[in-house]
């Protein structure tokens, strides 16, 4: 059988591109490679690799996970069942963050809470010459991703990962060095009730997507912890779910006055990001 013969077999249990990416995955080419060579043959160790990684997709095994990296920000991250798989909508957080960052090159300290596979905080130091990330998460799982992906960049040097429930424990008063410029945030955000009737239930971990009963409680937690650890003026970037811009926006303007406020829509036009910028 040859590669085009296969291709042609899974064209009713599986979409044309996944088919074309995960079968180029299979025999270690690239997907333009595998369409202009349609009649070379599948050897049989190919076509029992290909037989089980199909085997996977139809049963409904997200693309990513069978393939272990997701391209994110123009970079191949590693990725487990462990981590959220990486969403175009997130790199308008890292866009912002990044031009932000840039503009003031004495801002340096920034704190990505729940960085799951580390896209966020391994992105940014990329594109931000001398940036302190401290990346946090509850999963020691994670956090393993998130680590491998700072090392594949070169980037561990500039990336603290710390195991704990959003920010660590606040002392006070808090060494001025330890305050962060900017903090960063994609947290779960999709409402519990919500969240059992999408079909990504069950495909990426709960943890990484539930949110509680309106998807801001997280947010809420992280916005009064925040308070004690943002330097003066220091900035918040918040994803949230498309559906929570008003409940959101309202949310930061109750607990935080003294703050500039503005909501953000992703290239689809939906409600994005929260990017908050405090007055002191």
């Amino acid at each position: 059988m040859n590669l085009g013969e296969f291709l042609a077999q899974k064209k009713e249990t599986c979409d044309v591109l996944d088919a074309q990416v995960l079968l180029a995955h299979v025999i270690g080419h690239p997907r333009t490679w595998l369409l202009a060579h349609l009649e070379s043959p599948l050897t049989p160790p190919q076509a029992d690799s290909a037989t089980q990684a199909f085997a996977r997709l139809e049963a409904g095994e997200p693309l990513p996970y069978i393939l272990g990296h997701w391209e994110f920000y123009g970079l191949d991250f590693d990725i487990t069942p462990d981590v959220l798989i990486p969403r175009p909508e997130t790199e308008l957080l890292v866009e912002k963050a990044i031009r932000w960052l840039n503009a003031a090159p004495e801002r340096r300290t920034v704190a990505d809470v729940g960085t799951g596979s580390g896209i966020i905080a391994v992105s940014i130091a990329m594109h931000v010459p001398g940036v302190n990330i401290l990346a946090t998460d509850i999963s020691q799982a994670t956090l393993k991703v998130a680590k491998r992906n700072a090392k594949k960049f070169d980037v561990s040097h500039r990336i603290n990962f710390l195991q704990c429930d959003l920010l660590p424990k606040h002392i006070d008063p808090l060494p001025t060095e330890s305050h962060f410029d900017l903090i960063c945030a994609n947290l779960p955000y999709i409402p519990t009730d919500t969240l059992r009737d999408l079909p990504i239930f069950g495909r990426e971990p709960t943890l990484a997507l539930d949110g509680g009963a309106d998807g801001l409680e997280l947010y809420r937690r992280l916005l009064t912890l925040s308070v004690d650890w943002l330097a003066p003026k220091g900035s918040i970037l918040l994803e949230i779910e498309a559906s929570q811009g008003m409940s959101a926006l309202s949310m930061a303007y109750d607990m935080l006055s003294a703050a500039t406020i503005q909501l953000h829509k992703d290239l689809a036009g939906q409600n994005r990001l929260l990017e908050i910028h405090l007055h002191e």
